[in-house]
């Protein structure tokens, strides 16, 4: 993209720069008063400006890590253009958001569905935070977790923070409710409820030590970010597909919902996460969707195909980690694809095995990623494990696909 004419938004920016577009309608011609700002070969007002209204326009993603310039725009734009000071940081979010929790949950008793990952943890800590031991954490094994997840939650999480934790066995009723499913949305659905379920038998076992103090249990805490909210056709936006804590959610649910981070993106959760003393183990984690395993087995899930992926998976993330690559990257899903047969030969003979993808992807927000190139000897060593480790498996494939079009996760 040329810059022409920096304007208030893109003022101190170079004259050519790398942006990021994803549109299918596009401003031709800028409106009488409007001074257009920058151009590509094929986007003739990429940006433009009209100072004495206050009004400017881009036509690429600033919001985006790939947008080389992006975050220059939003900060001009904010600073310059719109005149409001600088004075965000992650302790107003928290005093802002314990005064409004306090005043939500009052006296009541709340529970939070606790996965171990970062958005959920951050959550409870900021309750916790609020309200104390008014707030009682639930972690259901679903079954659906990757290898090891289990016993670092009941570990390490209780450790970082004293809440109060109890575990829920559900993987039984979740593969049953998930039996013979393969459409994605449902899936997703069915773990949505199957959790909602999951926290409601977990209140009546607290309903008797509730009653002592005449505090019943009246508020879930969902670890809901502003992304979640967008893909699940959130406000303005179309829907992408259902989070299971936003589209997911039944409609006879009985908890008032808390929700402190909804407007935030990753990166600020995880500044919030710090800023409360949350161990890197658990703040730095690389992101893993609430469903779990479950979206990311192309097919229906059954025990054994989540056995299967969770030997490719703890490969993949061993082998990241022994690279010194967890930190460079955004996530790695590790896809297997169980309706998909290949041909291959392993040991003497011939092999009829299900393909694994890897998704390596770089983001800062989830909003859109790129994939990440991960060095060729890296990839081989991964793809010579999995399939002399893990039976059932003979190919092993690399998503090299940016998002949009496609979504991090597969399903």
């Amino acid at each position: 993209m040329t810059v022409v004419a920096g304007g208030e938004i893109l003022a101190g920016q170079a004259s050519n720069q790398i942006c990021w577009m994803s549109h299918g309608d596009q401003v031709m011609v800028a409106p009488d008063g409007f001074e257009v700002l920058a151009s590509t070969a094929t986007t003739p007002v990429a940006a433009f400006a009209n100072s004495a209204k206050k009004i400017y326009g881009v036509q690429w993603h600033p919001e985006v890590k790939h947008s080389q310039f992006g975050q220059n725009v939003l900060e001009n734009f904010l600073h310059k253009a719109a005149g409001i000071p600088a004075d965000w940081n992650s302790g107003n979010v928290i005093a802002d958001q314990v005064e409004k929790i306090r005043t939500q949950v009052g006296t009541d008793r709340v529970i939070c569905g606790l996965s171990g990952g970062v958005d959920s943890a951050v959550a409870a800590a900021l309750v916790h935070k609020a309200v104390g031991d008014q707030l009682v954490c639930i972690f259901v094994n679903h079954g659906l977790m990757r290898e090891g997840e289990v016993e670092q939650v009941e570990r390490d999480y209780v450790a970082a923070t004293g809440i109060r934790l109890v575990t829920v066995d559900a993987e039984e009723k979740f593969l049953t409710a998930l039996a013979g499913i393969t459409d994605p949305e449902t899936k997703r659905k069915i773990i949505g409820r199957e959790f909602i379920r999951a926290f409601e038998e977990a209140q009546l076992a607290l309903i008797a030590e509730s009653k002592a103090d005449n505090r019943p249990i009246k508020f879930l805490v969902q670890g809901t970010l502003y992304p979640d909210v967008v893909e699940s056709g959130g406000g303005v936006t179309a829907g992408i597909k259902s989070h299971h804590n936003v589209g997911g959610l039944p409609d006879d649910l009985q908890f008032e919902l808390v929700e402190p981070l909804r407007t935030l993106f990753k990166d600020e959760v995880r500044a919030i996460g710090y800023e409360l003393g949350l161990p890197k183990e658990i703040v730095g984690r690389q992101p893993f969707p609430g469903p779990g395993l479950g979206i990311r087995i192309v097919g229906e899930v059954t025990k054994d195909r989540l056995d299967l992926l969770r030997k490719a998976d703890a490969i993949v993330r061993a082998e990241l980690t022994a690279a010194g690559l967890d930190g460079e990257i955004w996530q790695c899903p590790v896809v297997l694809l169980a309706d998909v047969r290949s041909v291959g030969v392993q040991g003497d003979g011939r092999s009829y095995g299900h393909p694994i993808v890897l998704r390596p992807v770089s983001s800062e927000d989830a909003m859109t990623a790129d994939w990440s190139r991960l060095p060729y000897d890296l990839l081989a060593k991964i793809s010579n494990r999995i399939t002399n480790e893990v039976s059932g498996v003979n190919r092993v494939v690399l998503d090299v696909t940016s998002k949009p079009p496609g979504t991090i996760e597969w399903e």
